[in-house]
């Protein structure tokens, strides 16, 4: 397709510039035959091979033509799914109200066009131009070989999905005007990863502040559970103004720190109350992997079994002699520590957490000691101190951590947090934020009293546990594994290192949780290694803005 070549309604009549070469009255498009290049002039099918550079130009020029001129059944025979394709056509101009079209296409990559769209939207007596850029892709048709649209919502539109709809109207409900702890407004502009959390705040929470409804352009997922995604307002209504949790200037940078690394996330909470101060993804849009994620958390874990020990009289105390060889056997499995290191002579819990030592961990209750514990206690105490593995009611959609009873080896691995044991970012702020306060508040994003389900709890920490916890996270900050993304961090703090084999990943993804004064954090990069090579690098910076 050559650049610069515009599709558009102008003045109600139809016309399609290319290249400086004017089609006006011509019949574009034929659903039978294939169409015509020039009056009287038929153009052949190739009805095998590969798509041709002509054949893409054509078909994609064809299809734009038909799409902006608002002749669906046209653009819809001009793809290889018609029957889904034409309503989703049609709909652009019937139920988001486009009044008028104008396409421009760029330079074809392959049989790939990308184009731009400027669809002036019109309803009840107010327009806007929605703007936006989107892609096709030309295939040849399975059963007749002619060249054709390969047909996807995303076609019409980016961001539409399967079975969603766009629509313009009055909106279903108001806008809301989310704002932090202190007041100050949260926009997606500003705070891209709150994009998605903010359409969850309206669909769920509108109704419960003050508010009118505007006339707006959405896309209607195809799911009740999702939230609508505003695309254009043509009229704002009065937004209602809802308090969350967050607090802006904690939030601006975990925005910042999750862009210095392809893949991460990060949560941050205040251990005093669980209210969650934070929360930053990259890439900002899309799933929120933050809060609804569910992988392996690695040795952030051991703050957990750490407590395990110490509850059942593994151990009595920090100080507790364990042993930490190069690698110790269980029930068939292997495992070694990071680079097959050991602590000679033992030495203390304390120094197996700070270094995190995973045989440690393992042997201390591994089938051959004294002190061997049923499979299901990791599990139990996860849910009885950490809140781990009950139903979490947020404020907006989150996954729970699962702790599940194993067997054998995979036992063995659920300790140093591998094996069937998933988390989120979200779940191992929680954990430090635990330990830190000595009692588990269950996170949330939304005042207590907007939450519908109910809310988790858990029994306080032991305190002779609790001091245990944050002596040895104190001591990974200051002097073992984490103490160097923590050395910029002040006040009293602790944290723990974690890294998490993936299959299929040549390197590990990078997990860090900390706590400085009343905030917590914990982050997951994705490939990134060694939990203080990137996820703490995430958690210090999140910390640093308390």
């Amino acid at each position: 397709m050559r650049s610069g070549a515009k599709v558009a309604i102008v003045g109600g009549a139809f016309v399609l510039v290319a290249g400086g070469v004017g089609y006006a009255g011509f019949n574009l498009w034929n659903g039978i035959t294939g169409g015509v290049d020039n009056v009287g002039e038929a153009r052949p099918l190739k009805a095998s091979g590969p798509i041709t550079a002509e054949e893409t130009e054509r078909t994609s020029r064809d299809f734009l033509a038909a799409w902006a001129k608002g002749d669906a059944e046209a653009a819809g025979q001009l793809t290889n799914d018609p029957a889904n394709a034409t309503p989703v056509v049609g709909s652009f101009r019937e139920a988001a109200h486009v009044a008028k079209a104008v396409i421009t296409p760029g330079t074809a990559s392959g049989t790939t066009v990308p184009y731009t769209v400027k669809a002036t939207v019109s309803h009840q007596g107010h327009s806007k131009v929605l703007s936006y850029s989107s892609k096709l892709t030309v295939v040849r048709g399975a059963t007749t070989g002619r060249p054709l649209v390969d047909w996807a919502p995303t076609v019409l539109h980016p961001k539409l999905t399967k079975g969603a709809s766009l629509r313009t109207g009055e909106a279903e409900t108001a806008a809301i005007e989310a704002v932090d702890r202190q007041g100050r407004k949260l926009t997606r502009e500003k705070y891209p990863s709150l994009g998605t959390v903010l359409d969850t705040l309206r669909t769920r929470y509108a109704d419960q502040v003050e508010g009118e409804p505007g006339i707006e352009t959405w896309i209607e997922p195809a799911s009740a559970d999702a939230p609508n995604q505003t695309l254009l307002t043509l009229t704002k209504g009065v937004p209602g103004k809802l308090r969350t949790t967050l607090d802006a200037e904690v939030q601006a940078a975990a925005e910042r720190a999750v862009k210095r690394f392809g893949q991460a996330s990060v949560v941050a909470i205040r251990p005093s109350t669980g209210e969650i101060s934070a929360v930053a993804n990259n890439p900002a849009t899309g799933f929120n992997t933050a809060m609804q994620g569910a992988q392996a958390p690695g040795s952030t874990m051991k703050i957990v079994t750490a407590a395990m020990m110490l509850d059942r009289g593994v151990v009595d105390g920090p100080s507790s002699p364990v042993e930490c060889p190069e690698e110790v056997q269980w029930k068939g499995g292997t495992f070694h520590n990071l680079d097959h290191f050991s602590i000679p002579d033992g030495g203390s819990l304390t120094e197996s957490f700070r270094r995190s030592c995973n045989t440690a961990f393992i042997k201390a209750v591994g089938p051959l000691s004294e002190k061997d514990v049923e499979d299901t206690a990791l599990g139990e105490t996860a849910r009885k101190y950490f809140g781990l593995g009950g139903v979490w009611s947020t404020g907006i959609p989150s996954s729970d951590a699962s702790v599940p009873a194993s067997q054998g080896s995979e036992t063995a691995a659920s300790y140093i947090g591998q094996g069937k044991v998933t988390m989120n970012a979200l779940s191992v702020a929680s954990i430090a934020a635990t330990a830190k306060s000595g009692a588990f508040h269950q996170p949330v994003l939304v005042p207590k009293e907007l939450i519908k389900g109910e809310i988790t709890t858990a029994q306080p920490l032991p305190g002779n546990i609790a001091s245990a916890l944050r002596a040895m996270m104190s001591a990974t900050a200051t002097t073992g594994t984490g103490a160097q993304a923590m050395a910029s961090v002040g006040g009293d703090k602790g944290a723990k290192t974690g890294s998490a084999e993936v299959d299929g990943q040549s390197s590990s993804n990078s997990w860090f949780t900390g706590y400085a004064d009343d905030l917590a954090a914990a982050s997951v990069v994705q490939s990134g290694g060694h939990g203080g090579d990137s996820a703490g690098k995430v958690v210090a910076d999140v910390l640093n803005a308390r």
